[in-house]
């Protein structure tokens, strides 16, 4: 399996020629020019990516990852991290959020646990990786040791090795932790040195007193860790979670890889966003979903200069905005791949 420093020496940018040769394979369909918006944008994105003109998009698998949360300790949750591994059996037996759009959008989901604080076992389905039970409270000391983040990060990155020799066309991330939401605000506010009020928002659906208290902790954490905004693994350590380097591995894993990756909502973007910090041309490979509610996700999204496909006012997570946008990226790509151009179909071109 490649190391931290071996992938993201492997991180290329995309081939701008092929963007162009996209395009222009675009503007010879029997469309006026530009009229499929940003369907076209997808597609020689896509096209870029995976340094083909006719790309494959049949086999898209979403990753699920699994961790559990010390800072759930201060009640920043609403639901109790018991809820965690009772999600992930609901996961395997298919009856989750991202399981039902999965389905709807011909993705096979993968469930991931790299840090469930339960003893699974050997159980069908279940991709088994786990570096820790949970993490640790951060707001009393370091959520993980580097040690323990460089492991989680390194999951992710030996499954997208994985995905691309397996031929996946396409990657989505998901995630499942209750309590995530606080580590994802604290990222972004480590990251950006912006007020973590104008970063936090109500996750599962807190009170508003229980939204005080969740921006207190954050405060807290930030304060007693000083997580060094220059160094992504140590913000990641200090404040992360184990599912959260998981997807920033995979997304790297997949840069270096050449896969399209299509990353969920806020704790997806979190993972996400510490990989764009670690390698700016990681952002080449990746698709954003969705805009999130959460008020934290835009200031994510700015920083790494990505444009979500959808917005649906959707806060789940596990990967179902990821199951959604993958359908309309895979519907560009077949425009590019599938839709005749004015000589095929005898059709006059615009003249202006």
């Amino acid at each position: 399996m490649q190391t931290l420093t071996e992938t993201l020496a492997a991180i290329e940018p995309v081939d701008a020629a092929m963007l162009e040769r996209a395009q222009a394979k675009l503007d010879r369909k029997t469309k006026p020019l530009g009229s499929l918006g940003r369907l076209e944008e997808l597609a020689r994105r896509f096209a870029a990516i995976t340094g083909s003109l006719a790309p494959e998009t049949a086999n898209k698998v979403i990753y699920t990852f699994a961790g559990d949360h010390g800072v759930t300790e201060e009640g920043v949750s609403a639901f109790p991290r018991a809820v965690t591994p009772q999600m992930v059996f609901n996961f395997l037996r298919g009856g989750a959020g991202v399981n039902v759009l999965a389905r709807h959008c011909g993705c096979k989901v993968r469930v991931v646990d790299v840090g469930v604080d339960y003893d699974f076992g050997e159980l069908e389905g279940l991709i088994g990786k786990k570096v820790a039970r949970g993490t640790r409270n951060f707001a009393k000391g370091p959520a993980m040791t580097r040690s323990e983040a460089l492991a989680a990060l390194g999951v992710g990155i030996g499954l997208a090795g994985e995905a691309k020799a397996s031929g996946v066309a396409m990657v989505g991330t998901g995630d499942m932790g209750i309590g995530n939401t606080t580590p994802s605000s604290a990222i972004i506010a480590a990251i950006s040195g912006k007020p973590v009020k104008d970063l936090t928002h109500r996750g599962t659906g807190i009170s508003e007193s229980a939204l005080a208290n969740k921006i207190r902790v954050i405060e807290q954490g930030l304060a007693i860790n000083s997580p060094d905004p220059n160094d992504p693994v140590d913000v990641l350590a200090k404040v992360g979670g184990l599912e959260i380097a998981a997807i920033a591995g995979l997304v790297l894993g997949c840069a270096a890889n050449r896969l399209p990756v299509v990353v969920d909502g806020f704790i997806s973007t979190a993972g996400a966003l510490i990989a764009c910090e670690l390698h700016p041309h990681a952002r080449d490979y990746l698709f954003a979903a969705h805009r999130s509610v959460e008020i934290g996700h835009r200031f994510m999204l700015e920083r790494i200069g990505a444009e979500p496909i959808l917005d649906l006012g959707m806060r789940l997570g596990e990967g179902t905005g990821a199951a959604l946008a993958m359908g309309l990226i895979e519907a560009g790509v077949k425009v590019l791949k599938e839709m005749a151009t004015f000589d095929e179909a005898g059709v006059a071109e615009q003249e202006m």
